[in-house]
């Protein structure tokens, strides 16, 4: 008992210790944006059945937020370093309200919801925001934490295929796009009230520093090594939650409000258990809980390829969903720890890498279904890219890669 209110008071004493309200945005601007960048997800049985979609199209059209999202992040980390993350977030929201608007008044034909699902993809750079707000403003022994809570943000994943399932049946998918502008407007103004400016960097050192810095962290090959390790952790969530609902539809008939509530599940269980995997990376550092965590997911993979029953099918997911989850707060512990004063580049290129493993999985999943008649092949596909990412993060161990080492050296990395 005393422990765990110890262990409770030390996390209190945790996020205290950096600006909390700058935390409370973070999360808020990474929530509202997740639920809209996984909305055409989370209504795709219906988007489907209203066009009349081939497999590869269905994996088509609820992947392409995803890649829009990916090509933005690079592009909106730069933005946050150079131009201030705040500014960065109240554009992002804002052009999330005009694309939800477009899909509410538009969206009549299967070019215009792609064209609206690459637009949505503004919502998925929001991580590339969320982060760095996070990371600023908290100190170095804080950020697995605080970057873990604003990142749980991707529970929009539950808000998104929990209600929107329910709301289309009640006023159609194009009835939902228009009952999401009432939360993005308030998330807007709430944004706007509880971000401070960046706290991490002096204006003047990013003025002067900005470019010199980018450039050199990209030479750095561990950049794309930590890339290639979120393409499958944070890859894997969201395009495992994002095609969820219709592999659960088309493998094992089960009904759009089911597979909605399914995926749900899985997608709170993979957000709340993220501040969880940045808290232990913080304690013994990222890559130590990565080596289990990827065999975890390569195994749970492997279990939902054999394409069992239903009984067994939801719990393989539950539970390699989680261990994605727990993943994504350890590989940022280790990209906080490595790219320390470039955190909206770092984390805008890693977030890309991760957003296009999530257009890749649903794509090749639909693809590879309409190629040769199951989901096997794609599934056991992606299980094989998790054991390649447990084998690297072994060798980085054996070899010492720098972000082993313990948290209160943070400040000693030279990027």
């Amino acid at each position: 008992m005393g422990h765990g209110a110890l262990s409770l008071r030390g996390l209190v004493s945790a996020i205290r210790s950096g600006h909390w309200p700058s935390l409370l945005g973070a999360w808020l601007h990474f929530e509202v944006s997740f639920m809209v960048w996984l909305l055409i997800g989370a209504l795709g049985v219906s988007i489907s059945e209203d066009f009349g979609l081939s497999a590869t199209q269905k994996g088509f059209l609820v992947a392409l937020p995803l890649l829009g999202g990916a090509l933005l992040r690079v592009v909106v980390g730069l933005c946050s370093d150079q131009y201030g993350t705040k500014n960065t977030g109240i554009l992002l929201l804002a052009c999330e309200l005009v694309a939800v608007a477009w899909g509410w008044v538009g969206a009549t034909s299967y070019g215009q919801i792609l064209a609206i699902g690459l637009l949505l993809g503004v919502a998925g750079a929001s991580f590339a925001v969320a982060l760095p707000i996070a990371s600023y403003a908290y100190p170095p022994s804080h950020q697995g934490l605080a970057m873990g809570i604003a990142a749980a943000g991707n529970s929009g994943t539950v808000l998104a295929m929990l209600f929107a399932p329910r709301l289309g049946q009640i006023v159609g998918w194009h009835g939902v796009f228009g009952f999401v502008l009432l939360p993005l407007a308030l998330t807007l103004l709430l944004f706007i009230l509880l971000v401070q400016p960046n706290r991490g960097i002096a204006r003047q050192e990013r003025k002067h520093n900005w470019w010199d810095a980018t450039i050199a962290s990209l030479k750095q090959s561990s950049l794309y090594w930590l890339c290639f390790l979120y393409a499958v952790t944070f890859g894997g969530f969201v395009g495992f939650c994002s095609f969820l609902p219709i592999f659960l539809h088309d493998q094992y008939r089960v009904d759009l409000v089911t597979a909605g509530s399914i995926t749900a599940l899985c997608g709170l269980v993979g957000s709340l258990i993220r501040p969880v995997g940045g808290f232990l990376a913080d304690r013994v550092g990222g890559l130590m809980v990565l080596r289990l965590v990827f065999v975890g997911i390569a195994l749970c993979a492997g279990l939902i390829g054999t394409l069992p029953s239903l009984a067994y099918a939801v719990p393989y997911t539950v539970v390699g969903i989680g261990a994605m989850g727990f993943g994504n707060g350890a590989v940022f512990q280790v990209v906080s720890a490595r790219f320390p004063k470039q955190m909206g580049m770092a984390s805008g290129l890693v977030g890309a890498a991760g957003g296009f493993g999530g257009f890749l999985l649903p794509f090749c999943l639909g693809f590879l279904k309409d190629l040769t008649g199951t989901f096997q092949t794609g599934l056991w596909l992606f299980s094989a890219a998790a054991v390649l990412a447990a084998v690297t993060v072994r060798i980085a161990l054996q070899k010492g890669h720098p972000s082993v080492s313990s948290q209160r050296n943070l400040t000693g990395f030279s990027g």
